[in-house]
């Protein structure tokens, strides 16, 4: 018998007042799975989430958690799941070590000495026990903002852009620990407003409006886009894409840092868009590239709106 998704939901929906939410969402993740939710500010990736801790009932759909019902078992899946929010609270005044103990006494883990030490020292925070939580750095507060969401041995985690704002280093970091939290079974849904860190995921879902475009392997979703991608470093960037923009066949433009990547439709010349930007700019390298997540999910929106801006 096939093992039982660690998560399934079908069909949800949920309003607040007259704004919707989520739009009919069906999504299935399996146990074990990195998986990741990306979208814009507004796109439903927090209250999905919220619906999947049991935190908001759907207004219409079915959602199931380690096989129970996030509504009807909403009190034995708690005890099952961790969930760190974008607003989770350290207590700034209790060290590191006493954070821990907090959270173990609030999830009734008297015994919880063994696993505290064994996550200070997979944070890399045992040095750091005795320390005010409001004396650390962004992402050593997320290292121990994790460990206490982990400090009850859940089975599966809900972590809501907890790397928001943390230097790369501490991202890099923080990953590492969740791969090995996955390889020791432990399910992850994580939203994150990094692209680069969908990368890291088994699967990524695409939100927007409330709705999920596409769930796919960062691979799989790299084949969605049938447009070929051109990279040109410039300068000036701006005039560059004011320019590519205007070129027959260019059916989107954007801008990051020193370059820009324009979308080229079938049968669309690479050529005539070089011409058209040494009009305006003067190019250091113009070539090809395979699609990024971000062009996916440029892809995506553009698919979903009917347009080509």
């Amino acid at each position: 018998m096939a093992e039982e998704a660690a998560l399934q939901a079908s069909g949800l929906r949920f309003s607040f007042g007259k704004t919707e939410a989520l739009g009919g969402v069906d999504l299935e993740v399996a146990r074990g799975e990195i998986f990741g939710l990306v979208g814009p500010d507004g796109a439903g990736k927090t209250t999905l989430i919220r619906v999947f801790c049991g935190l908001l009932a759907p207004d219409s759909g079915a959602c199931r958690v380690l096989g129970l019902d996030t509504v009807r078992d909403r009190a034995r899946l708690i005890r099952r799941i961790g969930y760190l929010s974008q607003r989770f609270s350290l207590y700034g005044d209790l060290s590191v070590g006493e954070n821990l103990d907090f959270f173990a006494e609030i999830h009734g883990r008297r015994d919880s000495a063994g696993r505290k030490r064994r996550l200070l020292e997979e944070m890399d925070l045992l040095r750091f026990r005795k320390r005010p939580a409001e004396d650390l750095s962004g992402g050593m507060k997320q290292k121990l903002a994790l460990a206490c969401t982990l400090i009850h041995a859940p089975d599966i985690l809900f972590l809501d852009e907890p790397t928001n704002g943390v230097d790369p280093v501490a991202r890099r970091d923080f990953w590492n620990i969740l791969a090995g939290l996955s390889a020791g079974g432990v399910t992850i849904v994580i939203s994150t407003p990094y692209l680069d860190e969908a990368e890291h995921c088994g699967r990524v879902a695409f939100m927007a409006g409330g709705r999920i475009a596409a769930a796919e392997t960062p691979a799989g979703a790299k084949e969605l886009v049938l447009e070929r991608i051109c990279e040109i470093v410039c300068s000036p960037v701006i005039r560059a894409r004011e320019a590519a923009g205007l070129v027959p066949g260019v059916v989107s433009v954007h801008a990051y840092g020193d370059k820009i990547r324009a979308a080229l439709a079938a049968g669309a010349e690479p050529g005539a868009l070089r011409a058209a930007v040494e009009k305006h700019a003067r190019i250091s390298a113009f070539r090809m590239v395979r699609p990024s997540l971000e062009d996916v999910f440029i892809h995506l929106l553009r698919r979903n709106r009917g347009t080509t801006a």
